[in-house]
């Protein structure tokens, strides 16, 4: 199986106020004027002219527009009408005039509260406070009153959230805006801002993607993990271009917005194949405000788990911590501003080992103190594992307004944290645990300058570093693994005893990784009444994507049977430090790797640019088009060297490969567009369509051991990758209506399709893997939502997703995430190995809001409900599927349980003046505290209760009932080989599961 294999990762628009301007005779629908304009005739040149430019990547804009009309009480447009929007708590200010029909449009706001005045010539000046959401458009119209008296009408805004959405009659994109307040008050279990994205339809949760960054979580879109999606925090990149997913985590009281995009029609994305987050931190206002915040939980407030920790076992012992303070204020009134946060986690969790492992760990330490495993005369057999984990997060931002055309920002955060016994798990001994140390550091530095009302130009310099050194327990030079320890095949709970190997049947990973990431990108805007022009440049230069892998001299035994076995029989016992002593007899194998280089390394520079155009083409229909070009270099060079200098190389022509290095692919040209129609005069009603092809180049840890075997001169097996590469990519088409009833109530209906194609799939040769890119996958979803605020009641998200997900792979099936392996390489697209991919949710519900109750009380639901997720059970030997009574399964057959889990949040605000507010508050998750493996089950058919022959012929038929095997059942249904293997998520150790069982939690905040 590939490298790449790593286990994978399980994972519109919310916007503005929710008070609706059309309430007011100021600010009602609009009736727009339709004309076309010389831009749009010259825009299809432009397009051209940029394509033939040399080659950019991962451009989003993470501030928001302002657009509008002006007209008269009798609705005839009032021309040259200056705008000026202020932002509220500093002196930040854009002003433009309305054109000759009355239209104008203002982009690059720094998303937050804006007070709008309109002036005119014979009118009343009109005011409004709105808010301004990250990555969208608000749209407004304003209605001038003739002069007759000093007379202001003022429209007040409220804190963006996903429960208040007006309706977008601009945009063709999927998305939904999570605000500061959804991150404040609904729970999250583990406070990563990740798991709020669910509330946005389209999303779903996720396993981590990796040990090396367990704690960071992933946004799941489209039926994959979430890896290939474009993420970017202040308009600054922030994907991890090895593994994929986020590069550094964030406290959640560091963000101001974030937007999760399901379906992006605009050409500023690009590096994903649809989906994005768009992320914007908090900045300072003119008035000092800030926040401390305390939680608690401990063991004592959380469930048994049943499927890892039954009764009577001890209760796993657990607590944690989290320390958060915020404090933001002026430098200079009205010049310059700073903001400051920090989050510390202090955890303690455990591994608390069962009798049946501790039942194994005795023997094995009888047969260490019987002589029978040199140079350990003794294992100790510990009651609990302690795992400690500490997190440091903390970010500085400071804002400066130059002038009233040039603003500054300059933001600087880190994230450090170490995680000790990492790995170890319940069928496993301490030795074979990890010390991970993980280094995050990023810096933004950007300005926005108005060249005039209508052109902006917005430069983004970033900068970021990850530093992670994984250093384990114990280096005896050898491992000793048992099935009994091996309870799923996924990276943990290999190994029993001694090294930990740093990988699994399926898995590879590094024990150091580095990377260094330099961008500049430069944004050029032109905002009229009809067009919104925008050209865009962005250069990614990282010198620096290496690591290594563990390459130690490493002995590995796997033994048939468990200690208990061996201890009754010790002349069945095997052990040689080096397997010199022959083949073991009882089917065991011995595998020796000598010491050899791990390093693998990579020098990528990342180009693209885009052109496109936001054209209102009538009152009624917005047509939003594009072209984004990309391209890499230095995608294939390892270590300075290109694939010529891997020692495999000769042995591409005898498997009927040219001998020719990959080349980056130059033909990445990505067309984009989208329809906005809102049909009658009240704009109520909008109707979306849009089409968009993204390329994505992935992640790299897929073939890192073709780069590794560069330095090396030897890897075994040899990888090679194929010559033919082609860049993947997904064509995404999109339609849905949203309307709305009135200010409270909102619906929208939705679909998406997504055709992937040139997937990356290791085709395992007897002599070589050969990395090629040419694999197929399919997503189909439908996505209905409802929206409510009734501001004095309640506010609620609701929404419903059916979908579907499919692609080809062996052991695993994954949509653009990580390398899918092929069972047989001469018939790569057999049917029985097409099926849904590892995330293909079928039917998920999500309910979020807020009650608020007598007594001052708010009660804060998260509830998530889906079906059952898909498994393979694989072999004996792991490179093929399982059969059930003489017919092989296929990929991901097998089905778990559904997860169902609903998380509330009781709080009593209390005020104390005029602005200080205690929130005391009590968090419950997984209220009815029900088992949720997700797809965590035990996948390899030596961890079934089965008898031995079948283990070894892959051929399931019938189930032990008891522990000796000597009586059987015959499998009359696959249920029967559905063996939970923990919580969804539950594969990297304590604390990093997303389907825990009841857990409470304590805390309070207290806000100025």
């Amino acid at each position: 199986m590939t490298t790449s294999g790593i286990r994978r990762l399980r994972r519109n628009r919310a916007a503005a106020p929710s008070e609706m301007l059309q309430r007011f005779p100021l600010f009602r629908s609009r009736a727009r004027g339709s004309s076309f304009s010389v831009c749009a005739f010259f825009l299809p040149v432009i397009l051209l002219i940029f394509a033939s430019f040399p080659s950019l990547v991962r451009a989003q804009n993470p501030n928001g527009s302002l657009r509008g009309e002006v007209q008269d009480a009798s609705a005839a447009r009032v021309a040259g009408a200056r705008v000026v929007a202020q932002s509220t708590g500093s002196s930040i200010t854009r002003e433009t005039r309305a054109d000759e029909r009355g239209e104008f449009r203002i982009d690059g706001l720094l998303p937050g509260a804006y007070r709008v005045t309109v002036t005119a010539a014979g009118f009343v000046q009109a005011v409004a406070n709105i808010d301004i959401a990250v990555s969208l458009v608000r749209d407004i119209s304003v209605t001038l009153k003739p002069e007759g008296g000093p007379e202001t009408v003022n429209v007040q805004g409220s804190t963006s959230s996903i429960t208040t959405e007006s309706v977008d009659t601009a945009s063709a994109v999927h998305q939904g805006v999570v605000g500061s307040r959804d991150l404040e008050t609904l729970p999250l279990a583990a406070r990563s801002f990740a798991n709020i994205a669910y509330l946005v339809p389209g999303t779903a949760p996720v396993e981590p993607s990796d040990p090396t960054k367990a704690r960071i979580t992933a946004v799941s879109t489209g039926g994959s993990s979430g890896l290939n999606n474009e993420l970017s925090v202040d308009g600054g990149d922030n994907s991890d271009d090895w593994i994929g997913g986020f590069l550094q985590n964030l406290s959640p009281d560091t963000i101001q917005e974030f937007d999760v995009r399901t379906a992006n029609e605009d050409a500023d994305t690009g590096g994903t194949t649809a989906g994005s987050v768009v992320i914007t931190t908090k900045h300072g206002t003119n008035q000092w405000h800030g926040d401390a915040a305390f939680y608690e939980r401990a063991a004592r407030l959380n469930a048994r788990f049943p499927i890892e920790n039954p009764a009577p076992n001890p209760k796993q012992p657990f607590s944690r911590q989290n320390y958060v303070g915020t404090l933001g204020g002026p430098l200079a009134k009205n010049k310059a501003w700073v903001f400051a946060s920090f989050e510390h986690v202090h955890e303690n969790a455990s591994i608390a080992y069962s009798p049946a492992s501790v039942t194994q760990f005795d023997a094995l330490a009888q047969l260490a103190a019987a002589g029978l495993i040199p140079g350990v005369p003794s294992i100790a057999v510990p009651a609990t594992v302690p795992i400690p984990f500490r997190d440091y997060m903390g970010s500085l931002r400071f804002d400066f307004a130059q002038s009233s055309k040039s603003q500054w920002f300059l933001r600087s955060s880190e994230d450090s944290y170490i995680t000790r016994n990492a790995l170890v798990q319940q069928g496993t001994l301490p030795s074979t645990g990890l010390t991970t140390h993980n280094n995050y550091w990023n810096t933004v530095l950007s300005n926005s300058y108005a060249f005039s009302p209508t052109w902006l130009g917005t430069l983004v310099l970033d900068a970021s570093l990850l530093h992670l050194t994984q250093t384990r327990n114990s280096d005896l030079g050898f491992a000793l693994a048992f099935p009994f320890s091996t309870t799923t095949q996924t990276i943990s709970g290999f190994e029993t005893f001694g090294d930990n190997q740093f990988a699994t049947p399926i898995t590879l990973f590094p024990d150091l990784r580095n990377q260094e990431k330099y961008q500049v990108r430069y944004d050029l805007s032109r905002a009229t009444g009809d067009h919104s022009l925008k050209f865009g440049v962005n250069f990614i230069h990282e010198p620096v994507l290496s690591g290594a892998f563990a390459a130690t001299a490493e002995t590995l035994i796997q033994y048939a049977s468990n200690p208990d076995h061996y201890l009754q029989n010790t002349g069945d016992f095997y052990f040689s430090p080096e397997c010199a002593a022959g083949v073991p007899p009882d089917g065991s194998t011995c595998t020796h790797t000598p010491a050899g280089n791990g390093n693998f390394s990579q020098n990528v520079q990342r180009l693209a640019f885009y052109a496109q155009d936001s054209f209102r083409a009538s009152h009624h229909l917005t047509v939003n088009y594009g072209l984004r070009y990309q391209t890499t270099f230095g995608l294939f060079t390892a270590s300075g060297l290109s694939q010529a200098s891997n020692p495999s190389f000769n042995q591409l022509v005898s498997l009927g490969y040219p001998q020719a290095v990959p080349h980056d692919f130059r033909k990445q040209f990505a067309p984009r567009l989208g329809i906005a129609y809102s049909p009658g005069g009240s704009e109520r009603t909008v109707i979306r369509a849009g089409f968009g092809m993204f390329y994505n180049d992935l992640a790299q840890n897929g073939w890192a051991t073709a780069f590794q075997a560069v330095n090396a001169k030897s890897v075994a097996p040899p990888s090679l990758i194929d010559p033919n590469y082609k860049t993947p990519y997904a064509i995404h088409v999109t339609g849905g209506v949203q309307h709305a009833f009135d200010e409270h109530w909102i619906v929208s209906a939705d679909y998406t399709h997504e055709q992937g194609d040139h997937g990356y799939r290791a085709y395992p040769y007897p002599s070589a893997t050969v990395f090629r890119s040419d694999n197929r996958s399919s997503y189909d979803a439908l996505m209905l939502r409802v929206q409510g605020n009734v501001s004095r009641r309640f506010s609620l998200t609701a929404h419903y997703t059916l979908a579907r997900a499919q692609t080809w792979g062996c052991l695993l099936g994954e949509l653009f995430d990580y390398v899918n392996g092929v069972c047989d390489p001469y018939n790569a697209f057999n049917p029985r190995d097409y099926g849904p991919s590892g995330e293909d949710v079928r039917h998920r519900f999500v309910l979020a809001g807020t009650v608020h109750v007598p007594g001052g009380f708010e009660l804060t639901t998260l509830t998530q409900a889906e079906s059952a997720r898909p498994f393979t059970i694989t072999n004996a030997t792991n490179d093929g599927r399982i059969s059930v009574n003489g017919r092989p399964t296929s990929l991901d057959e097998f089905r778990g349980t559904p997860y169902i889990q609903a998380d509330l949040r009781v709080s009593r605000p209390i005020k104390v003046g005029e602005r200080w507010q205690i929130n005391p508050f009590a968090e419950f998750f997984n209220l009815f505290n029900r088992n949720n493996p997700g797809a965590n089950y035990v996948a390899s058919i030596t961890q079934l209760p089965i008898p031995p022959d079948q283990i070894s012929s892959g051929n399931v038929t019938s189930i032990c009932t008891v522990s000796d095997c000597s009586t059987t059942v015959p499998v009359t249904n696959r249920k029967q080989l559905e063996i939970p293997a923990g919580g969804l998520g539950d594969f990297f150790g304590p604390g990093t599961t997303v389907g825990i069982p009841f857990a409470a939690q304590l805390g309070v905040r207290v806000t100025f």
